[in-house]
Parts: C-alpha cells; sequence; structure tokens
C-alpha cells in the first residue's frame, strides 16, 4: 500500500481508526492500538458517519422543522457578513445579549454559555479600539454567530488600502507578488475557528481569553502582532450543540462534513468568511484525542490542494504548536495528559485529508497555506459528561482551555515570524490556479524540513482546461440542476462564464447559454473538486476516515462535460454573477411538470399541499400533469422553485395525492425529506412503542426507515400498530441495511438484502431500468451498500450496480475476501413491489439521501414515496 515511513523518526507507533459493520448497518468506528485486541480508551473523539447515532432504536432524527426551515430560507441568500469596504477598524456593535438559559451544558464544565459571550464580547469592545464583533449568520436554531476582529486601528483610507491589496492577491496574484506594498504593509489574515462540534467546547473560551488579553495588551510584541495582521475569531461555529451539549447543530448535522454541500447556514457562514477575509492561517478547534492531536495528516492527502505549500508551513506551525502544548507541563502520571501527537510524522493513517468536507481542508481553496485541525485531550462530552464528578470536568476542561491557548498563541508566533513567506505562498496557490501552471508534487527535496516524505504522500491530479455545463434544448432534462449547481459554484468563489452563442469546444458542439468554467482561475482546486470525478483510492490505504468520493458534476443531476484540451479564446463567453432562471410555464394548453429533480418534487408537494389537482402523466415517464386550469398555481410554483412546466397533450392517469411521511431516518434524510416539501412525522422505536397514532392528523401514507426503527424491539401495541399500517395498503420505503431488515421481519417483499463492506462509500456507476429511476443520473452514491438478491415474484428492480467495478470514486474494498464492488455489480440497488397486502414497498441500497448532498438522486426518493403513498 505504500504506507511504510522507515524514514520518520522513532516514536512509539499510535493508533491506526478502523472501521466495523455494526448491527443493522450503522458504522461504530473504534481506536485499536498495534497489537492490541481491545478499543484504547484514551481517545475520545465522537468518530461516525452522519446518522450513526441515530440507528440506536431509542433514538430517531426529530430535528425541528423550523430548524430545517431557517436553512433551506437561508440556502442562497448567503450570511450576516455586511460590506464594510468604506469603514475603518475597529467596527464596534453593542450585541443584544439572548436570556439567560441555565440548561446550557457549558455550565457544568466551568465554561462560557452561550447567553454570556455576547456581554463579555460588549465589555471587551470597549475596552480600546482593537476588537470588533460583526454578525456573521445565524445558526439553524436560530443563534447569532460571532466573528471578532482583533487588529491594530486602521483608518477607512487604510481599511480600503488592504482590501484593494486582498483583492489583488487572488486576482492578479503575479502582480501581487511584485508589488513591494503587498510584501511590507499587508496584513496577514489568521482564521481561528471554535466549537464547530458543539460538544467540544474549549477552542471558545480560549479564543475569549485571547481576545480579552490582546485587548489589553501593552507590550511591543502584540503590538507589533497587530499592526501587521488581522486576527479573526470565530468565537462559537455552532452554538446550537454548544447550548444542547450535541456534536451536530439544531439540524443533527455534524457542521465539520458540510462544506462542500453547505446544506446549513453555519457551514455557508464560515464559506463566506474565507472568501470576504482570504486567510492565510486557520486552526480548528475540536477534542478529544490525547495527547494533543494536531495536523498535518495522514495519507491519502487531497489531489486538488497545492500540497507542498500547505505541508511546508502546516507541519512547520504543527512543530510550534507542539512545544507550545507539550511546555505547558502537563504529564501523564501527573495529569492524564499525553504528549502532542503529529499524524504525518507520527502515524501511518486513518486521520487523512483526502475529502474537502472538514474545515482546515476547505479553507486551503480560499488562500489557506497552513491549516489545522487541533484535538485537545481531555474527554468531557458524552458518557463522561454525564458520569464524572463536575469537579473533575472542570479540572480537564481547564486543561483544554490551556493547551487551546497554547496553540492559538504559538500559531500567532508562527505567523508574525512568517508573515512574508506566508503571504508568498498564498500568491503562490493563486498564481498556479490562474496560468494553470502544475502541481508540485511532495519530495524532500521539493518541502525540505519535513521528514518522513515518500511516495505515499504524493497526489496530484491532471487539471482539465474547463467544464461546459450544457444548456438548451438538448439538455432541457438538467436545467434546472444546472441553474442550482452554477449558483453554488458562484456561492462558493468559482468564476463562471457563459456563452453568448453557440460554440465548438474539445470537438464538441454546444449550445448558447451553456455555462463554462475557465479551469486556469485562482480557485481551481474548488471547481474540480466539485465537479470531476474524484478518483478511486481503495489500493491506497486499507481505512478512510470518513467519505471519500463525491462529485456534483455526477450526483447533482446537471450535465458536466470535461474538456481537456485545446484554448477558450473562441468561445464567446461573459462572468455570470448568478444563473439564468429556468422557471416558466407554457402559455396554454395542459401543463407537464417533470419530477427530475428535487426542485420539481417540491414544486409538486408545494402544489399539492395547496389543494391543486394534478395526476400522473399516462407512459409511467415520471410526470405529472396540471389542468390548464392551474395555471394561475404553477406560475406562483416556477417562480418560487425555478422550475419549468410545459405543454403537454398526453394523458393524464391516476391522480396524485399529498403524502404524509413518517420517517424512522438520519438527520440528513429528515433533511433532504422537507426540502422537497414532503409533510414528514419522525418516528422511532421508541416512538411507536410510546403509543403512535398511524391516523391522526389525517393519517400516515409512506413510512421512511434507514435508521432507528426495529420491528423486533416494538413492543405489542406498536407492532399491532404497525402491522395494522401495513395491512391498510400503507407504502414502505426502507433504506440501507436496517430499512431492509424492517422490510424482512414484516415479511413484506421477497428479497434478500447483501450487505457490502459497512466502511465503503463513494460514487458509483449504476443503471437505471425501471419508472422510480428513469431520467435519474447514471450514477449515485453508497455508504455501507447494499443490494438484493434471489428476488421474488412481482419484484422488479428498478436499479442495479453497474458491470465491473462499479465504484467511480471513493474506498471500497471486500473485507475477507467478500462484500467488495465486484460481490455488487450488476446486482439489483433498488427494487420495488407489492407485498401480500397491497402495501407498496421501494428498497435502496444507496444512500440517495446521504448529509443532504446528491441532489441528483433525491428525486427517486420522492418518486418512490410519492408512489407508495
Amino acid at each position: 500500500m505504500g504506507t511504510s515511513r522507515p524514514s520518520r523518526p522513532s516514536r512509539p507507533s499510535r493508533p491506526v481508526l478502523l472501521t466495523t459493520l455494526a448491527a443493522a448497518g450503522a458504522l461504530v468506528f473504534t481506536t485499536l492500538a498495534p497489537g492490541s485486541a481491545t478499543a484504547d480508551p484514551s481517545p475520545g473523539r465522537d468518530i461516525h458517519r452522519e446518522g450513526s447515532p441515530l440507528s440506536s432504536t431509542e433514538r430517531a432524527a426529530k430535528a425541528p422543522a423550523s430548524a430545517a426551515d431557517r436553512a433551506l430560507d437561508d440556502a442562497s441568500g448567503g450570511t450576516g457578513l455586511t460590506d464594510t469596504r468604506n469603514r475603518g477598524y475597529p467596527r464596534e456593535q453593542k450585541l443584544t445579549p439572548p436570556p439567560a438559559n441555565p440548561d446550557d451544558k457549558s455550565i457544568k464544565l466551568g465554561l462560557a454559555p452561550y447567553h454570556s459571550i455576547a456581554p463579555k464580547l460588549n465589555d471587551i469592545q470597549g475596552i480600546g479600539d482593537r476588537v470588533s464583533v460583526e454578525i456573521a449568520g445565524r445558526s439553524a436554531g436560530g443563534h447569532q454567530l460571532y466573528l471578532v476582529t482583533v487588529t491594530a486601528p486602521e483608518s477607512a483610507k487604510e481599511a480600503a488600502r488592504q482590501e484593494r491589496m486582498r483583492e489583488l492577491i487572488e486576482n492578479a496574484p503575479a502582480a501581487a507578488a511584485k508589488d513591494p506594498a503587498v510584501k511590507s504593509s499587508y496584513k496577514t489574515p489568521v482564521f481561528i475557528n471554535n466549537n464547530i462540534h458543539g460538544n467540544e467546547w474549549e477552542g471558545t473560551d480560549a479564543a475569549l481569553k485571547l481576545i480579552e488579553k490582546l485587548a489589553k495588551a501593552e507590550d511591543g510584541k502584540s503590538k507589533d502582532l497587530l499592526t501587521h495582521n488581522r486576527l479573526y475569531f470565530n468565537v462559537t461555529a455552532n452554538p446550537d450543540g454548544r447550548i444542547a451539549g450535541t456534536r451536530a447543530n439544531a439540524n443533527g448535522f455534524d457542521l465539520n462534513r458540510d462544506f462542500i454541500t453547505a446544506s446549513q447556514p453555519e457551514a455557508r457562514a464560515m464559506r463566506d468568511i474565507a472568501i470576504a477575509k482570504q486567510p492565510a492561517v486557520m486552526i480548528d478547534l475540536h477534542g478529544y484525542v490525547n495527547g494533543t492531536l494536531i495536523e498535518p495528516t495522514t495519507p491519502p492527502h487531497g489531489e486538488n490542494y497545492e500540497y507542498d505549500l500547505f505541508l511546508k508551513n502546516t507541519y512547520a506551525n504543527a512543530l510550534g504548536m507542539e512545544a507550545a502544548v507539550n511546555g505547558l507541563g502537563y504529564t501523564p502520571e501527573k495529569d492524564g495528559v499525553e504528549p502532542a501527537v503529529i499524524p504525518f510524522r507520527d502515524q501511518e493513517e486513518g486521520w487523512d485529508d483526502w475529502p474537502p468536507i472538514f474545515t482546515p481542508q476547505y479553507m486551503l481553496f480560499h488562500g489557506a497555506v497552513a491549516a489545522h485541525t487541533i484535538e485537545f485531550p481531555m474527554v468531557v462530552n458524552n458518557e463522561e459528561y454525564d458520569d464524572l464528578p463536575v469537579p473533575e470536568l472542570r479540572r480537564r476542561s481547564a486543561i483544554n482551555v490551556d493547551i487551546a491557548g497554547a496553540a492559538m498563541s504559538a500559531t500567532l508566533n508562527y505567523t508574525q515570524e512568517h508573515r512574508t513567506s506566508l503571504i508568498a505562498d498564498q500568491i503562490e496557490t493563486f498564481r498556479r490556479g490562474a496560468t494553470g501552471a502544475a502541481q508540485v508534487p511532495v519530495s524532500p527535496e521539493t518541502v525540505p524540513g519535513v521528514p518522513g516524505i515518500g511516495p505515499e504522500d504524493v497526489y496530484t491530479t491532471d487539471f482539465p482546461r474547463a467544464y461546459v455545463i450544457p444548456a438548451g434544448s438538448r439538455d432541457q432534462r438538467s436545467a434546472a440542476a444546472a441553474s442550482r449547481l452554477v449558483r453554488h459554484l458562484l456561492d462558493n468563489d468559482v468564476r463562471v462564464e457563459r456563452a453568448t452563442r453557440d460554440f465548438r469546444l474539445g470537438g464538441t458542439s454546444y449550445d448558447k447559454g451553456s455555462y463554462v468554467i475557465d479551469m486556469r482561475q485562482p480557485k481551481r482546486g474548488l471547481a474540480n473538486v466539485m465537479l470531476a470525478d474524484g478518483r478511486d483510492i481503495s489500493d491506497k490505504v486499507s481505512t478512510m476516515y470518513d467519505i471519500s468520493g463525491w462529485s456534483l458534476g455526477r450526483l447533482w443531476g446537471a450535465t458536466v462535460a470535461s474538456v481537456r484540451g485545446g484554448g477558450l479564446d473562441g468561445v464567446p463567453a461573459r462572468a455570470v454573477h448568478e444563473p439564468s432562471r429556468v422557471g416558466r410555464v407554457a402559455s396554454r394548453g395542459d401543463l407537464r411538470l417533470r419530477l427530475d429533480d428535487a426542485r420539481e418534487v417540491a414544486a409538486l408537494n408545494w402544489l399539492l399541499g395547496r389543494g391543486v389537482s394534478v395526476r400522473r402523466a399516462a407512459g409511467d415517464d415520471g410526470s405529472v400533469i396540471l389542468s390548464s386550469k392551474a395555471r394561475g398555481a404553477a406560475l406562483a410554483a416556477a417562480k418560487k422553485y425555478d422550475v419549468a412546466f410545459d405543454a403537454t397533450k398526453a394523458k393524464a392517469g391516476a391522480v396524485v395525492r399529498r403524502t404524509r411521511v413518517a420517517a424512522a431516518v438520519t438527520p440528513g434524510e429528515l433533511f433532504a425529506l422537507r426540502e422537497m416539501n414532503f409533510d414528514v412525522v419522525p418516528v422511532s422505536t421508541a416512538v411507536l412503542n410510546a403509543g403512535f397514532d398511524w391516523k391522526k392528523s389525517g393519517g400516515v401514507d409512506a413510512l421512511f426507515v434507514s435508521a432507528g426503527l426495529s420491528y423486533g424491539e416494538l413492543n405489542a401495541e406498536a407492532r399491532d400498530g404497525l402491522d395494522g399500517f401495513l395491512a391498510g395498503g400503507g407504502g414502505v420505503v426502507g433504506r440501507g441495511a436496517e430499512g431492509a431488515a424492517l422490510n424482512s421481519d414484516a415479511k413484506l417483499l421477497a428479497a434478500k438484502a447483501v450487505s457490502g463492506n459497512g466502511d465503503a462509500n463513494g460514487v458509483v456507476r449504476v443503471v437505471n431500468a425501471g419508472p422510480l429511476t428513469r431520467g435519474a443520473p447514471s450514477h449515485s452514491f453508497v455508504y455501507a451498500p447494499v443490494w438484493f438478491s434471489e428476488l421474488g415474484s412481482g419484484v422488479r428492480v428498478e436499479q442495479s450496480y453497474g458491470d465491473g467495478n462499479p465504484l467511480l470514486s471513493g474506498h471500497w474494498r471486500p473485507v475477507d475476501g467478500a462484500g467488495g464492488p465486484a460481490d455488487a455489480a450488476g446486482q439489483a440497488s433498488v427494487v420495488s413491489g407489492s407485498s401480500a397486502s397491497g402495501s407498496g414497498v421501494v428498497l435502496f441500497g444507496t444512500e440517495p439521501l446521504f448529509r443532504d448532498h446528491p441532489k441528483g438522486v433525491f428525486p427517486q426518493v420522492g418518486r418512490a414515496l410519492l408512489s407508495v403513498g
């Protein structure tokens, strides 16, 4: 596998993260010491895939609809960051504190409850003229996100000059490299992100201490630091979780997995901070790994980064943080604190930076050249929070605050000492992108001073010359998806142009209106990570920390063409700042609405919720028909959801009715169902056992099961209620091993579910064969894939895994010779049919709603729920 590192310093071997498939398909991550058959209890990090805590029969996704509404309403509106180009520093504002909350989980640890932060920042702003506060947005739960800037005072003129230099660095990096003003007087931006996991609290408290210290400092070193740098503190990135003592926000999302999708307002706020402030250095404060973990990481390394520049600075800063943390004097014997760990140096695999879903990895695409996850050591969350006495919890949290402060101070020291080279490396990052320069593979020669670099660390990619997202009559089916994808690229500061007339590129003809992404742009890495297929890295390492494959091009439903050669000089195109709207309604005749896109499903459910009569199109092509009399409602839906209603002469079939869904699902699935405007009632084993009324409020039409509902764990009354629902024709949609288990236990469809490697994940090739998948993308997403065999009479294959190796990008290996992609090839991935009682049933072996990400696959679930309901 190429993971041996013989040239690295001799050091006790560190744990390697392994994954195992637990009961009912939930992934459980454990940490095994080398040579040990038992879990090492020292790393307390809550490592898990999205949704796994909800796999217990006692829990279900139950985020309030208001939180989902808030996240969805803000999805295209950016954050609360204001345009302050005509203002200097400080930019003080008096914050309105929220009501005191005695149930804030921080209080037990002796840490700052959320309601105390605004008064504290108000007090600090009054100390002098160095501290400013902006509201960067609101969380899913409605709490303000505080962005604090600490720097020496600036006039409006000087602030405008700093902004011009920031823009020059990104937009004209060659000129910036030669500009003496940039070298001498540009303030290095440093971003310190805290508490992105709500029950990893202490970074917030360390940040408040440091902000106050710098506000008061009169020593020459501090003054010099603030003269030459701007320090940005996201005081708590996840106030919902901080208050509730949960890793996730109010929608149940792990925000440190959301950066490519940006489904949550907190992730969008951090994205906009990255774009507006353009940090050269950033650190992300977490817990809990003992000893303190300080990135850079083990292989594999993301192939779209300028990894040589990143490794040079990140490793050097890690050494400084290691010295500062160890220098605090905590010991294993006296305090239970182990020496700090740098995974790149001390581990072989299991803590990688391959996916750009994490904060530090995402920040690299916006110019960070030193970026770290830092895990303080002393566990105070989960079981420890509940079981340990308060004095011990507070002892531990105080140590963590101390260690977080040491990491922050060491980072500021590194920045001050290397500010000129850090900015030069940031400029070089953007220059390579703008000019199409080749990446520089890491080696002892290209990154001197970093020990143990080997071939296992070399990951680069061949960037295409451009991407084209076609438009016009040939691509009407994906017009809504194209519009959404372009909006997302623009929101991430990727440059997009639109053709003003028909053109040819790379030997292919494209219509006027097609979008062109010139890959010679400063943030080419981000454009490529979103639009490229990715890579199958199954043979590179034995285990991965999180997902290994993603592709907006393959999974969001839009057609994306990669252009490998030639130039763009002959392409007639103009820069766009907004995608063209695709919403329209034919002026006469009956109207057809396709259901190929999540927004189209959302529009349908919106219409049904308002009592509009809708029928299925004859011929089972997956579309629906509205009478010409409903044109007014269609106009409103087209405007709201930017979808097209075309004229049709097709015959109308059965009436489509509003589907109310009882859902035992993960948080990401619950969010996606609400995004498609389904009326959702969260359920679980516990909810059913407590006495669930299947007929209340108009009744339930469909049951969706993927997590948290076990037929065998139901009490007699709950089982009778579920059986009655099924006997009465209630439909079922099951996903993954738990959905398949319910199908088997309730004796619905004759189909044997086969579970693949529980750690496998990525983008897979599929063959669509049924009405539920008609028009769907030829790729889907899997995590712990399942397939179906021994299909009974009447069971229809809606979709199959592709032949050969169905994995396009990601990590999927067999375990003990089984459960690999070769076993899944050609097997049914989605099946449908009717039970003996007439209930409609659809079973998914893929993950079509994973973390609200694979947007183009959502309609498969939408159609399934509408069909079984």
